[in-house]
């Protein structure tokens, strides 16, 4: 199967040389240099946007934009994938700047370099349809299916809502933990190492995706307000047993 990726940023890269490994033809294009995949072939903007399938893998912030630009220029025949973080506004981006006459999938690889890097198998997948489920959608749930992820099928809504509570708080501690200056200390109890390894991975993440993922995500200030009034009932509940 001939894949285009759009983008080789940290993720970018990595999806690519997955889709290598799970017998893709790959091929990519990005604005910037970067250096190439295993297996992956630099191909121009025009060869990617013509390619069966294509993953628009770009930061959340710039993506509406890149639809603007190209969404005319996409083939006819491609299955349009995006790779965000979150769903509702790339969705909504991918059916008002795209043709209705493609099979558009909004989906989001539940892991990233760090945390696949022991491979796929059981690592979540979402899948939200955009526009109706056919054959192409099959053919693409198959794909992943064959690479060892678990696939989940829900609504654009339904998944920022869970993701703002999951992946959303997850990178808002790890960088607060980051911004404490916390450091590995040779008396780290297995929690303090599993905070340590949650820091690593949020914080080897572009610093633009955790701003991506608290701005876009329409949950995501109701989760830190959450987080929030919880940290004041823990720090009142002290106050009172210190008197």
């Amino acid at each position: 199967m001939k894949t285009a990726v759009y983008g080789l940023g940290r993720f970018g890269s990595f999806w690519a040389e997955c889709l290598y490994k799970a017998g893709c033809d790959v091929i990519a294009y990005s604005r910037s240099e970067h250096e190439l995949p295993e297996g992956v072939r630099k191909a121009s903007e025009e060869e990617v946007l013509n390619a069966p399938v294509l993953f628009f893998c770009v930061a959340i912030s710039s993506f509406e934009n890149v639809l603007k630009r190209v969404g005319k220029l996409i083939g006819k025949d491609t299955v349009v994938m995006d790779t965000c973080s979150v769903k509702i506004l790339p969705s909504k981006w991918m059916k008002d700047n795209i043709s209705s006459e493609h099979t558009i999938i909004a989906t989001h690889p539940m892991f990233g370099p760090d945390s696949g890097r022991n491979g796929l198998k059981g690592l979540p997948m979402v899948m939200c349809p955009v526009s109706p489920v056919g054959e192409k959608y099959d053919e693409m749930k198959a794909l992943f299916v064959s690479m060892g992820l678990d696939v989940l099928e829900m609504s654009a809504e339904k998944h920022d809502e869970e993701a703002a509570y999951s992946q959303g708080v997850t990178h808002f501690v790890g960088r607060t933990l980051d911004q404490m200056g916390m450091k590995p200390t040779p008396i780290a109890t297995q929690g303090y190492r599993n905070l340590m390894t949650i820091v690593e991975q949020t914080c080897n993440d572009p610093l633009q995706l955790f701003y991506d993922l608290q701005r876009y995500n329409p949950y995501a200030k109701e989760m830190r307000l959450s987080l929030q009034v919880a940290i004041e009932k823990v720090l009142n509940a002290l106050r009172r047993e210190e008197g």
